[in-house]
Parts: structure tokens; C-alpha cells; sequence
């Protein structure tokens, strides 16, 4: 499968990866935290990594735990940056800290290709990262997320980038692009990042696997004729194949590209982080 790579850059740094764990610097500060695309061995020892880190994320269960301090006086909050867009990181319950660093190369690819005054809508858009990419080239930006917290962070990103104006929309991205769709809007540049599982708000159950020929078809229905469609996928369930013919049967007419999302680390390992589908 072709792999697409994300770069490191001056505030970001994928130290090392190895036995289920990923070392990791943002701006001064640096984490170790679980990754289960790390089954291979690391090149440094976990001593040598715990020498280097400040911060380590113990799991408690699947989905959550707590942060072990392994340096004292660290700040638990701080800024990283990427192309003038400022991001506000902390420690969470579920090992993130508020930005998903492969994005990079969507990033870059959305900073090429979207225009001023396009309109570019950011579904899943968690702390948004790709509304901030997508607003500092002036574009209509909406960006769609259910979880209040996230929202209230991203606005805080948008505000430490000196940025303004971009559209919140508080609600089910399925849903609102429904409506959209219903309302007879088309976007320019989408992007979609959509949780492998979980429960929704009314407890029903989610999984890309079913879910993804509906999020192409609403997404086939928004865009524009010159449009570009990026989707972000983690499931083992949806191989390459069965993605690019989903994309293919509402797209016939667009270049399709399906990648595996990766990254190097500086000692030399390829960490994946699942499907990467573009469609322009």
C-alpha cells in the first residue's frame, strides 16, 4: 500500500516508538504515551526514554487514565505552533493533548489548495486543527464537532492565532452535513476524521465500517464540482480496497488516492496511523 508521509517540524518531533509506546516532543516539553501501531521494538531503551520525557500517560482502562510526572515543575499547559497557527496543548484523561500532529501533510495539503473565500467545512473537527489551516488562507471555514469542550478549545487555538470569524457549529457531523445537504450548500474542501467506534449522544452505536458508504454519499452531495474531500479513517475492518470502491461509486470522475498515513521517527521507525483517502 503507498504510504503518505507527515513531517516533523520545529515544535513537533516523533522521538521513537517501540513496544506499544511513542516518545514524543512538543515544543520543550516531552510525553510518552500509548500507541498500539507500535508493536515493534523501539531503538532507544525505556530508560533512556524516561531520561528525556517529562510526562508519561498510564492507561487505566481502554480509553482513559492519568499522567505520572516524571520531571518536577513542568507546565501541564502550553503552545506549540505550525505555520502561524498557534495551538493550546494540556494532559487529558484520554492521552491526547490537543492536537493530532500526523494531520501535518493534510495540513499542508489543505494550505495548497483551498482559496479565500472558498468555503471549507471540518467535520469531527475535535480542537481544529484544519479549520485554523484552512482560515489563515481566508477561507469560509465551518467546523463541526459535538463535544462542547472541543469547540471551547478550538476557539481558544483560533484566539492564540490572532485568527477570527471561523463558523461553530455544535452538533452530530452526520447530522449537520444532512442538513446541509437539505439546504443545498456545497463546500470547496472538506475534511472528515471520524471515529473508528463509540456511542453516540442517544447511546447509539458507531462504526466507520457501516457508517463510511453514508459519510461519502453526504459527502459526494456537498462538494463542489472542483472540490477536494479528505477522509481519515482507523479501522482494520476497512481495508484500501473496499475504501477506494466506496469512494470510486459516488466519485467516478475525480482522482482517488488511498495511503496509508505515516510517520517517521527520528531513530528511523514508521509509525501508521490508518487510511488516508483524497479525492480532488
Amino acid at each position: 500500500m503507498k504510504r503518505i508521509y507527515s513531517s516533523h517540524w520545529s515544535d513537533y518531533e516523533l522521538i521513537d516508538a517501540g513496544n506499544d509506546k511513542k516518545l514524543e516532543r512538543w515544543g520543550n516539553i516531552i510525553t510518552i504515551r500509548p500507541d498500539r501501531n507500535a508493536y515493534f521494538s523501539p531503538i532507544k531503551s525505556l530508560k533512556e526514554w524516561k531520561q528525556q520525557a517529562h510526562f508519561e500517560f498510564i492507561e487505566e482502562t481502554s480509553s482513559k487514565g492519568t499522567w505520572k510526572t516524571l520531571k518536577q515543575n513542568t507546565p501541564k499547559e502550553w503552545q506549540i505552533s505550525y505555520k502561524n497557527c498557534v495551538f493550546n496543548l494540556r494532559l487529558t484523561q484520554f492521552k491526547h493533548l490537543g492536537i493530532f500532529p500526523e494531520q501535518q501533510t493534510n495540513w499542508d495539503f489543505i494550505k495548497s489548495n483551498i482559496k479565500p473565500n472558498e468555503k471549507f467545512l471540518n467535520l469531527f473537527a475535535y480542537t481544529g486543527g484544519a479549520s485554523l489551516i484552512a482560515n489563515s488562507n481566508k477561507a469560509d471555514v465551518f467546523h463541526c464537532d459535538s463535544v462542547k469542550q472541543v469547540i471551547t478549545w478550538s476557539k481558544e487555538n483560533m484566539e492564540s492565532s490572532n485568527q477570527e470569524n471561523i463558523h461553530w457549529v455544535f452538533d452530530d457531523a452526520l447530522k449537520f452535513a444532512t442538513k446541509e445537504v437539505k439546504r443545498g450548500k456545497k463546500y470547496d474542501g472538506i475534511i472528515m476524521d471520524p471515529p473508528a467506534f463509540g456511542l453516540g449522544a442517544k447511546k447509539e452505536r458507531w462504526k466507520i465500517e457501516t457508517k463510511f458508504p453514508e459519510l461519502v454519499k453526504i459527502a459526494s452531495e456537498l462538494l463542489s464540482h472542483k472540490g477536494f474531500l479528505i477522509i481519515n479513517t482507523y479501522s482494520p475492518k476497512l481495508k484500501e480496497d473496499k475504501i477506494f470502491g466506496i469512494i470510486k461509486s459516488y466519485f467516478p470522475n475525480k482522482k482517488i488516492e488511498v495511503s496509508k498515513l505515516s510517520l517517521k521517527t527520528t531513530t528511523g521507525k514508521t509509525l501508521e496511523y490508518g487510511e488516508l483517502t483524497r479525492v480532488y
